[in-house]
């Protein structure tokens, strides 16, 4: 199922980066063979971090933080590190969106919920019927009903949930992003309060939680 998404993520890039309206303000691209050195140019020149895990379902998170220091505000849920990068750099620095850990447990029992949250908004009904019509797969128009209908049927990660609350925080970003200053002050502010987040203080936390070894420091 990954590789679908992927190869649907690549066939979206084909018809918006090919769309005549499009092309000249959007384009879409996915990284091959990601590594190191390749996330040392992507990372520093990104302007938006996009961490959309469903809450609960992230330990932790590393490449949130390399993001925040090098300046790249979050769009996230409430998981893993963004719960604690938005505590160090403060609310109105963080765009949040989506359900609550708590929150997804509680919507996971509820019968039929992903159907109910397709059915209750337009856009997200539009989109998969674009996906599932072949749009953007013409030469195999059923290739990705299968996606499809795992959403209607098995939404685990609650995608069907959370779309309207990331479309209207992408509105959000974009007011956000309008304003030169004010996107420069909060990019400004996530590298610098994203100090917590170093080896030391890690390393020491764990020496004392774990261990009941003292820094010299604090001795």
């Amino acid at each position: 199922m990954a590789k679908e998404i992927i190869h649907l993520i690549n066939n979206v890039a084909t018809t918006i980066n090919n769309d005549p309206a499009t092309k000249g303000y959007l384009q879409i691209y996915y990284p091959e063979n990601y590594n190191v050195t390749m996330a040392e140019h992507l990372i520093p020149a990104a302007d938006l971090s996009e961490q959309i895990s469903t809450a609960g379902k992230e330990a932790s998170g590393t490449g949130n933080m390399k993001f925040a220091l090098n300046g790249a505000p979050t769009i996230g849920t409430l998981d893993g590190a963004n719960v604690e990068i938005r505590d160090c750099v403060g609310a109105e620095n963080f765009f949040l969106f989506g359900l609550t850990a708590a929150e997804a447990e509680a919507r996971r029992s509820e019968p039929d919920f992903a159907r109910k949250a397709i059915a209750a908004s337009p856009r997200l009904t539009r989109v998969l019927g674009q996906i599932s019509s072949g749009l953007f797969s013409p030469k195999d128009k059923t290739r990705y009903a299968s996606l499809v209908q795992r959403l209607y049927n098995d939404d685990y990660f609650l995608v069907t949930c959370d779309f309207d609350a990331y479309y209207d925080t992408q509105r959000i970003v974009d007011k956000a992003y309008r304003d030169q200053p004010g996107w420069t002050r909060m990019a400004a502010l996530n590298t610098a309060k994203v100090g917590w987040f170093s080896s030391d203080r890690t390393i020491a936390g764990y020496a004392e939680d774990i261990w009941g070894v003292r820094s010299v420091r604090d001795l």
